[in-house]
């Protein structure tokens, strides 16, 4: 079955249930807010990681996962100082729920900057090679496929999250604009998700496997106002319990000092930044909607 054949002859599409699902597409099409305790899926290593609260309960050691997307937050922005390590927790320094400024809650003496866009940390080259320090992030809802009333929070980094579907291999904002262009939420059909095998650090394609039954339907649709999405989706930050992992004295740089190099982490170890700021990134949208070439490139290569 190819890929498009999912969106044919679904007599849910005209539903009024199916409809008001509409509304689970936006963020994930490029609109710009964690908690501990949560259950979580971790990407790092290029593993798929299933976490709760800080304990690690189950790798993977298959390459993808199917999942359905329950909801999407906005883009945010996060800043890590000092070196990294995975033995160690640690707390972003500086964070931003809308890509914009920083959030409320980050102390005034720890800002980079009154605005993202004049941030030291946002210049390329102020991170690994040629990315940028503070890193584009999106918190994502999901529940895996089989265990529809277990909620998980998947973090996904700006490199999986940019860039152009092709040769059927989509990105998350790519595959949004093809699910969005065929009018079908996320929350309606199976996602497998995959990594990338050419990419060093873990990078994420995504593509459409099957339609959800209607009870499946159902019963993810009353997920979207749980407690657990709320807390998936919602940028929460807290330091370290451990007293020795605490942030380091703050120094704040003046607006043109020289940026400083900043280690990656979590599950974007060695991401690097899109070489466009999400705004002209999106204003591609319509290329991947509107080339028919393009699609019947996807059909031929996800044809069963």
């Amino acid at each position: 079955m190819s890929e498009l054949s999912i969106f044919e002859g679904n007599s849910l599409v005209s539903t009024d249930l199916f409809k008001k699902l509409q509304g689970s597409t936006n963020n994930l099409l490029g609109g710009s807010g964690n908690g501990g305790g949560m259950r979580r899926i971790s990407i790092r290593g290029k593993r798929f990681r299933e976490v709760v609260g800080s304990e690690e309960m189950r790798v993977s050691k298959s390459n993808s996962m199917n999942i359905v997307i329950i909801q999407a937050a906005p883009l945010s922005r996060m800043y890590y100082e000092g070196s990294y390590s995975p033995d160690k927790s640690s707390a972003p320094h500086c964070w931003s729920a809308d890509t914009t400024t920083p959030s409320p809650d980050v102390p005034e003496e720890q800002r980079m900057a009154p605005r993202c866009m004049d941030c030291p940390m946002n210049i390329k080259g102020s991170g690994q090679g040629e990315a940028r320090a503070c890193r584009f992030q999106q918190r994502v809802a999901v529940v895996i496929e089989g265990q529809l009333n277990k909620i998980y929070q998947l973090q996904l980094p700006a490199t999986s999250i940019f860039g152009d579907g092709k040769d059927g291999k989509m990105p998350m904002q790519a595959y949004a604009r093809f699910l969005n262009a065929h009018n079908t939420p996320p929350i309606a059909v199976v996602t497998e998700m995959y990594f990338d095998d050419d990419s060093a650090g873990p990078k994420l394609f995504f593509k459409p496997v099957r339609p959800l039954e209607e009870d499946e339907l159902q019963q993810v649709a009353e997920l979207l106002d749980h407690p657990d999405t709320e807390r998936a989706t919602t940028l929460s930050v807290s330091a370290p319990k451990d007293v020795n992992a605490a942030l380091p004295p703050p120094t704040p740089a003046p607006k043109k000092a020289a940026p400083k190099k900043a280690a990656a982490f979590e599950d974007d170890e060695v991401e690097d930044e899109p070489p466009a700021e999400p705004k002209r990134v999106a204003k591609k949208a319509a290329s991947v909607e509107d080339t028919d070439p393009e699609l019947d490139a996807i059909v031929d290569a996800w044809d069963d």
